[in-house]
């Protein structure tokens, strides 16, 4: 994939349309190919802050960059941290998807549809998904598989890795595919591959994923000025789940009740929600694109109203539970 022709960003022109007209400082907290920067430059965006953690994608942006100048400016970092990178923003939009350049490379680790070394890092850095299935306990595995994945045959698959790891290291993508895969029912016609659910859990825990979509949540609510706008894009049941419950539980206004049993809503909300419902994209979106098809969209406009923090708990972020230390 060139840095001339990046991959499709998925549901682009909805959030366009949605947050027209587009103007002052934006965050793109997730830049990968840089789909939605140069989206939001184009339709008239002053600045857009560009935020990733893989220090790969700024490489391969450099040459397309350059013609944004000052308008671009590129941050290596994570986007639980963007109150640091930007304040008082007029937007931030977060594609919560993997990258499709991080699905096609082979050495990155990230899919089982190519082999390569079991690493999954989106920073490069840190514990990778090899320590993981190495050094996990049997327990902690299937947790994760259950609580990240939604994997119902979790435990089966975690006490076949951990046999399968005495006997010899576990380091590439298709090896620990091939386990899984022998270790569960054949797959039907058109259905998934077995190991689909494993790998996103592994790729969840070796990312911190749902714990940076809270952290990143907060962090927004923090970095947009009043009237600014905050536009997730979601790829699976839990992230969106998570996004629906934080602005449900921020964008709600109490009501109160005057002596004339008139009932008012009381503006003590962070968020005004901007889209009711979710999202999703057109037939055309899907037939051009087919990482659209799960994804959805939702939109919130920020307010001027400060409230204190909320549990990630109250948002449905699956937690693993704590494990007494033992490797079998």
């Amino acid at each position: 994939m060139s840095a001339a022709a990046p991959h499709i960003p998925v549901l682009l022109d909805p959030i366009l349309t949605h947050c027209a007209p587009i103007r002052g400082i934006w965050l793109d907290g997730t830049f990968g190919a840089g789909g939605y920067t140069r989206g939001l430059l184009d339709a008239g965006a002053a600045q857009v802050i560009a935020v990733d953690r893989d220090p790969a994608v700024f490489a391969m942006a450099a040459e397309w960059a350059k013609g944004y100048g000052e308008r671009l400016k590129l941050v290596e970092g994570t986007f639980s941290d963007m109150d640091q990178h930007g304040a008082d923003l007029d937007g931030v939009v977060l594609d919560l998807g993997v990258s499709s350049m991080q699905l096609d490379q082979a050495e990155r680790g990230f899919s089982f549809m190519r082999d390569g070394p079991l690493d999954m890092r989106m920073s490069q850095a840190g514990r990778s998904a090899a320590d993981i299935v190495a050094d996990a306990t049997e327990a902690e595995l299937a947790d994760i598989l259950f609580h990240y994945g939604e994997e119902r045959a979790a435990r089966r698959i975690a006490r076949t890795i951990v046999a399968a790891r005495d006997l010899a290291p576990i380091t590439t993508t298709l090896q620990l595919a091939d386990l899984i895969e022998g270790c569960l029912p054949r797959k039907k016609p058109g259905g998934s591959h077995p190991a689909t659910r494993s790998f996103q859990a592994l790729r969840i825990a070796v990312n911190s994923e749902y714990d940076q979509l809270f952290q990143g949540l907060m962090a927004a609510e923090r970095a947009l000025k009043p009237g600014g706008l905050l536009a997730v894009v979601t790829f699976h049941s839990v992230e969106d789940r998570m996004v629906k419950r934080f602005l449900q539980l921020r964008g709600a206004k109490p009501t109160r009740t005057n002596k004339y049993a008139k009932t008012e809503e009381v503006d003590t909300a962070p968020f005004d929600i901007v889209t009711r419902k979710a999202v999703a994209p057109s037939a055309e979106e899907m037939v051009a694109n087919t990482r659209a098809r799960s994804a959805k969209l939702r939109i919130a406009r920020r307010t001027s109203v400060q409230s204190p923090a909320i549990d990630p708990r109250e948002t449905g972020m699956p937690m693993l539970p704590p494990q007494r230390r033992s490797r079998k």
